[in-house]
């Protein structure tokens, strides 16, 4: 790995054995230009050879220069106004009222490691050998505003992480408008856009479109990264498959409002950009202070969608997720909530950790209802004091019940909203975030805290502390469940207003990063009515997300599918509920259920108290499964073999770093009658490894199971009686196989 310079030609050229990124300073401009992002080439002298420049027409920056329109060049970091009418990378105001910029060039500097950024997430190293970082310092004289774009590289995967910094050295405010977190021009728009979207229950699932002329985008305005969309978008050339060919992921480590835009101009150039939205945007930058981007992680793969995936869940799993659960196996936990949503007392609760813990089960989780007046969605959030009534020996007690029994304990928290019958909203109303002479919408009986303001933060700090330093707490679901509306801060001015949306989750990056500081031990879940806020901002924080509230087994194969584009199996929260399932109200084979819930962190959401003892076996076989294979779940490198968007069956298996052993998982959504052949060719696997099959008790090479399969029909030669007298299947049925490697 290595950044080259030529100074002569002031050429930037980051490498590695995977991926080269190459950009350099225009002679008369001194902007920069982008000369090629893809599969690592050979470091040259110079890449003069890869300029481009025909005359057309245009307007040309230079009198009697016809090739110096910006319109036809690839840029780095670009501005609107001086001859590109594409949108830009950053927007700034001045005092005048103008929004031309013209930052040119001023110095370079190459930093061992991975500098953090200030106030908000990013990938990091655990040593500097593991990356080198590119800071490119520009001016723009007449703003007296310094920009710095920061590029890193790391050493032995394909990631160039990118992020910018502007610091106002005037002595005036200006007003950024705009400010991304990266842009690239690619020279040409044979792709497809794969992206996640989807609504509550039915989050992340996967489409894709080819590139047209225009702008093709995905964004939140929403206050959350969303339900919607997520922060992520891959270009990948239109034969690229999952294991095979060409793409490019983006992912933003930011869980507020954001835009992932293509676009694709007459020439057929595409210009992505990622950062945080510009709608609802403004930042009023004061003289000598300074405003940092978020970080976009971007990724190359030629191994195809897969081999993209692949190098998310490394990165995310070594290099975003930190602390004391980063390289930790993650507890089995029973959640109450669709057991007894808000009617229990402290008798149901120790009845069900009581049943819980008999069959294994680790962690026990409170979920909501249990502080105010809670009895319902319409109430108390915000006095997080426990109630009497329904725990009379309060969290202290009843958490330290469940730890004598020998399980870890867990909490609900929904520390960013407010009701209106609270202590804290009837004395400071002013902490809501809401528009003067405005209706206030509502959204689940609730409001939202301002958390841009620090004695806010500071107060919900307090109060959730004097929980947590009074009880054996060692999880916390921190909820959100609801987007922000008449976004309004009564302790900003009238001119920051466009600030309240950023200011807000940097509030809640601060929460978090107190509450860790304290309590490094606690293994947080991030939770937004779901995945509304599932991305990598909040995995920084919280080492795993609850990716739906729609626990259905069938509805999970997508949802689950879908997450893994870009999130490790440890960070994806799933587990098995009752049937029928609360959200659709489908009846599936609690054998499938765990089978699909396996591939995450794994849990239940069911009243273990009045499920039969037959069931009863099957979770405590359940847990002893998970226990003896989730340190492979957790470490494995994860393969995507048949997709729930294009199949009625459905695969996917993990494979242990040695290639050691392997879990294959098998679905098929619906029963079909006289049905074809079905085989699951495998991937990762040593080609010249014998495995047993543990649940056939055979024998296979690897190259046999990856390029035959495993044959999922039986040979019913001479045995046709008995093929007629079998218990057929039915819908929503699955298979789980375990390979092993063994010696001849």
């Amino acid at each position: 790995m290595a950044i080259k310079v030529n100074e002569e030609n002031l050429e930037f050229h980051l490498f590695n054995d995977k991926v080269s990124y190459i950009f350099r300073v225009l002679e008369k401009s001194h902007q920069l230009e982008h000369l090629y992002y893809g599969k690592s080439i050979k470091h040259r002298d110079s890449y003069d050879h890869l300029i481009e420049r025909e005359v057309r027409p245009s307007c040309n920056l230079y009198e009697g220069d016809h090739t110096s329109s910006f319109e036809h060049i690839k840029q780095e970091y670009p501005s609107y106004g001086t001859t590109d009418y594409r949108y830009p990378s950053h927007m700034i105001t001045n005092e005048i009222g103008s929004s031309i910029t013209n930052f040119t060039y001023q110095s370079y500097r190459i930093i061992e490691g991975k500098p953090s950024l200030n106030g908000l997430p990013s990938t990091y190293v655990d040593d500097v050998s593991e990356a080198d970082t590119l800071e490119i310092t520009l001016f723009d004289h007449i703003l007296k505003c310094t920009l710095l774009l920061s590029y890193s590289i790391y050493t032995y995967r394909p990631v160039i992480c990118r992020h910018a910094q502007f610091v106002n050295q005037s002595q005036t405010n200006i007003q950024l408008n705009r400010a991304m977190s990266t842009s690239i021009d690619f020279p040409d728009n044979n792709y497809e856009m794969t992206y996640l979207s989807g609504a509550w229950a039915r989050e992340t699932h996967v489409e894709k479109q080819p590139l047209t002329k225009g702008i093709q985008s995905i964004y939140s305005s929403r206050g959350a990264s969303s339900h919607i969309y997520n922060p992520f978008l891959a270009l990948k050339r239109p034969h690229t498959t999952e294991h095979i060919g060409e793409v490019y992921g983006f992912s933003l480590v930011y869980s507020g409002n954001f835009l992932g835009q293509v676009e694709v101009d007459t020439y057929q150039a595409t210009r992505i950009t990622m950062g945080i939205n510009p709608f609802q945007f403004t930042w009023d930058l004061k003289p000598n202070e300074s405003f940092q981007t978020p970080e976009c992680v971007m990724v190359y793969s030629d191994t195809g969608v897969n081999g993209m995936s692949q190098t998310f869940h490394d990165l995310y799993r070594q290099r975003l997720v930190r602390g004391f659960w980063r390289d930790r196996v993650r507890p089995i936990l029973i959640n109450n909530w669709e057991a007894t949503y808000f009617d229990f007392d402290e008798e149901k609760i120790l009845t069900i950790a009581k049943a819980a813990k008999e069959v294994g089960i680790e962690l026990f989780v409170l979920d909501d209802g249990w502080f105010g007046e809670r009895n319902d969605d319409t109430s108390s959030l915000g006095d997080w004091f426990v109630n009497q009534k329904k725990l009379p020996n309060g969290i202290s007690g009843l958490s330290k019940k469940i730890t004598d029994l020998g399980m870890q304990f867990g909490l609900w928290f929904e520390p960013e909203m407010v009701c209106t019958d609270t202590d804290i909203f009837k004395r400071h109303p002013e902490w809501v975030i809401q528009t003067p002479n405005r209706t206030a919408s509502h959204g689940r009986n609730q409001f939202i805290l301002d958390f841009g303001r620090t004695e806010v933060v500071d107060y919900i700090f307090k109060m959730m502390d004097d929980i947590l330093s009074t009880s054996n707490i060692s999880y916390i679901k921190w909820d959100m469940n609801r987007y922000i509306t008449e976004p309004y801060s009564t302790n900003l001015h009238v001119d920051q207003q466009g600030e309240v949306f950023h200011r807000y989750i940097l509030g809640v990056y601060n929460l978090y990063e107190q509450l860790i500081e304290k309590y490094p031990h606690i293994l947080f879940e991030s939770c937004a009515g779901g995945g509304a806020r599932f991305d990598p901002g909040m995995l920084y924080y919280a080492p795993q997300t609850w990716a739906s509230d729609d626990t259905d087994a069938v509805e999970r194969l997508k949802i689950q599918y879908g997450s893994s584009m870009v999130y490790p199996l440890n960070s994806i929260g799933s587990h098995v509920s009752d049937v029928p399932n609360h959200q659709v109200g489908r009846i599936t084979p609690i054998a499938s259920r765990a089978n699909v819930a396996f591939f995450g962190t794994f849990g239940y959401e069911l009243d273990i108290t009045n499920i039969n003892e037959e069931e009863k076996r099957c979770i405590s076989e359940q847990v002893s499964f998970y226990k003896a294979k989730r340190e492979l779940i957790r470490s494995g490198t994860f393969f995507r073999l048949l997709n729930p968007f294009e199949s009625n069956e459905v695969s996917w298996m993990v494979v242990a770093a040695d290639q050691s052993e392997a879990i294959i998982g098998y679905y098929k959504v619906l029963s079909k009658p006289n049905d074809h052949y079905y085989r699951i060719q495998l991937k990762g696997l040593d080609p010249n490894q014998k495995y047993v099959i543990e649940e056939r008790q055979t024998t296979h090479y690897g190259d046999e199971l990856m390029n035959v399969g495993i044959i999922l029909a039986e040979n019913y030669t001479d045995r046709a009686n008995e093929f007629w007298s079998k218990k057929k299947e039915g819908d929503f049925s699955s298979k789980l196989f375990v390979l092993k490697a063994i010696n001849d």
